[in-house]
């Protein structure tokens, strides 16, 4: 006999089941959520807590043709499920299956593409005006986290919305407070009665006739306001013109349906706060949401087990130890993140050096300038930042920063391809929109022990200096004690060769070394991209016939085009091949095989420089040349 969620094929489905079916449907919706992400990995803890929330939205509207955008994506494998996909779950961010997070290509019922915060209301608001323009009925629903509504974007849309005359509902979805006992059958009442069109043509009637006498209206106005207060938090978003709802309890649908359903009747912009608990169901998730918030692959019965042997650092572990030990020799190193402290390796410091450290929430521009501040003063900021959301702060990096010439260092984690992300998470572009940016320098270091002193050597400059590192581990290197710098825009060769000479960025000078390897080529570790090591460079290129970049970064203003601007500028005419990250959006993926897709393995580069200088070298195999 089929289950419940077994007869959910779309939401049309799900619309058609009696109420009283639909709490033993979340019941089998978390524990499909729990065991698909055991099997593939992915995101838990946030989708556990809204499982009754996409129930109760996709019953009480007419999905797709109301709209409802989900802020970030974290929380939509339960969305995903109940709209026609759930027999894809096992493929979820894998190569060629489920993305981990909402795109349009994918479903009809993914309205808009998401997976960086806070783009929610923008959006929803944009398909109501549409929708209005359009002369067509429908309902524009954004849910938003309570970290999403930290960042000024979102806090823009809400002063947008309240006076863009749409009906427009944002839902507030808070899990990081606890439910308190007043959100309980009273409060679930007053929710519902604050909902009702009864109450929201009561105040609208009460305002009309008491705007005659001002002091009535005023004395009104702070009853009503004392009223709410007592069973609801401030009314805030009522100042941005919203009809505030709630809190309610995101995990009680007889209160959620009621409500939604109450809201549906109402004109213009509201505002629902729901109130839902992070990894709701499972208690190991409960106890502990960060470490279950992006697991890996683990037996739902026993939880996150630690591997036996200790693992090799990461790099944004080597990135955090370097902090921490900097933090200990200059009382000046100032530490921002932009609600990243666990993924950018900052808790230590966090603990070590409470009064430097600064997480500014989910505001990029925001921690960007008020480190410009902090380097006006004399202080030394180290702005730890994923490279896809540095992006949103490059006005600031431009305006506030690089045109003033502070000593800020940005510690790009997450730089090149990050797997199963996918396309909204990769650093793919950072070199090519940091290099036009004049006083700014970028280190790529090739491995742990490079980053940690190349980390050093950015930090004794007195400009903008910018050094990048790949999500996970590297090839195990093993990092040295100690704070000791390596020389300012200067590489290193490598390995010497014949005939073309390959010029390696970061991490892939080690496939670039293993297929050079097979061609006999030399092989430079450049260090930086900007300054370029011309000296090195001008060397390579009067010794050899070709030269070959290769950098984990779009190819186009990247790396490989400083090279062929600096030949240029020095009038050298040599054949350069630019390897990278080609024009287009690489897929989510196991990051080896995306790697492989690019032709950015050591196979991959090794066929690259047969098809393009076959002719310059035989294929026998070489002795090997190693320097350094």
């Amino acid at each position: 006999m089929a289950t419940l969620l077994e007869t959910i094929n779309d939401p049309a489905d799900l619309r058609r089941l009696p109420r009283t079916q639909l709490a033993p449907l979340a019941d089998e919706l978390r524990a499909y959520v729990l065991e698909s992400v055991a099997r593939t990995g992915g995101h838990l803890s946030s989708n556990l807590g809204t499982v009754e929330l996409t129930i109760a939205l996709h019953y009480v509207y007419n999905t797709p043709h109301d709209r409802i955008v989900w802020d970030v994506g974290h929380q939509t494998y339960p969305h995903k499920i109940l709209t026609g996909r759930r027999e894809r779950m096992p493929t979820l961010r894998q190569l060629g299956g489920l993305a981990g997070f909402p795109q349009r290509a994918e479903s009809e019922y993914d309205t808009f593409g998401t997976a960086h915060s806070s783009t929610s209301i923008s959006a929803a608001l944009g398909m109501a005006v549409a929708a209005r323009q359009k002369g067509e009925q429908r309902h524009c629903i954004a849910v938003i986290g309570d970290g999403a509504m930290t960042a000024g974007m979102a806090f823009e849309a809400l002063n947008n919305a309240g006076v863009a005359d749409t009906d427009l509902l944002v839902i507030l979805n808070d899990n990081d407070m606890s439910i308190s006992p007043p959100v309980g059958a009273l409060n679930r009442y007053f929710a519902q009665l604050m909902s009702g069109r009864f109450y929201a043509a009561a105040k609208d009637i009460g305002k009309k006739v008491l705007h005659v006498a001002p002091p009535l209206f005023e004395l009104a106005k702070r009853i009503e306001e004392h009223a709410k207060g007592m069973v609801v938090p401030a009314t805030l978003f009522e100042k941005f013109g919203f009809n505030y709802v709630g809190p309610i309890d995101g995990h009680d649908l007889e209160s959620l349906i009621p409500t939604l359903q109450n809201i549906k009747q109402l004109r213009g912009p509201q505002f629902l706060h729901v109130v839902t608990k992070k990894g709701q169901g499972y208690k190991l998730a409960e106890a502990d949401p960060v470490a279950y918030h992006g697991p890996g692959k683990f037996d739902p019965a026993v939880g996150l087990v630690k591997p036996s042997t200790p693992p090799k650092p990461a790099f944004f572990q080597v990135f955090g130890q370097w902090l921490c030990d900097m933090a200990a020799q200059d009382h000046r190193l100032v530490g921002i993140t932009p609600a990243m402290r666990e993924g950018s390796g900052m808790v230590e410091f966090h603990q070590r050096f409470p009064d430097r450290y600064h997480d500014v929430g989910i505001a990029e521009q925001h921690a960007v300038t008020f480190a410009a501040g902090l380097a006006c003063e004399g202080l030394k900021p180290v702005v730890a930042i994923y490279s896809t959301f540095l992006q949103r702060a490059y006005d600031q990096l431009i305006h506030d920063v690089a045109l003033q010439n502070l000593p800020v260092v940005f510690a790009l984690d997450r730089a090149g391809l990050v797997g199963a992300d996918g396309p909204t998470h990769a650093g793919a572009y950072d070199i090519a929109y940091l290099r036009c940016i004049p006083n700014m320098s970028i280190a790529c270091p090739s491995d742990e022990n490079e980053t940690r002193k190349l980390l050093t050597t950015a930090y004794q400059q007195a400009h903008p200096v910018a050094v990048r590192y790949p999500r996970g581990t590297g090839v195990g290197t093993p990092v040295e004690a100690g704070l000791h710098p390596l020389p300012f825009g200067r590489g290193e060769l490598r390995r010497k060769g014949q005939k073309v000479a390959v010029l390696a960025f970061g991490t892939l000078l080690h496939p670039a070394l293993q297929a050079a390897e097979r061609l006999d080529l030399t092989v430079a570790n450049m260090r930086w991209v900007k300054p370029l090591d011309t000296e090195l460079l001008q060397q390579l290129a009067a010794s050899h016939d070709a030269l070959v970049t290769v950098e984990e970064g779009v190819i186009m203003g990247g790396a490989g085009s400083a090279v062929a601007e600096a030949l240029h500028a020095a009038g050298i005419v040599k054949p350069v091949l630019q390897l990278g990250l080609r024009d287009e959006y690489a897929p989510h993926g196991d990051p080896a095989r995306l790697l492989a897709l690019q032709g950015l393995d050591a196979a991959g580069i090794e066929a690259s420089i047969r098809a393009r200088f076959g002719d310059m070298f035989e294929r026998g195999a070489p002795s090997l040349k190693v320097v350094g």
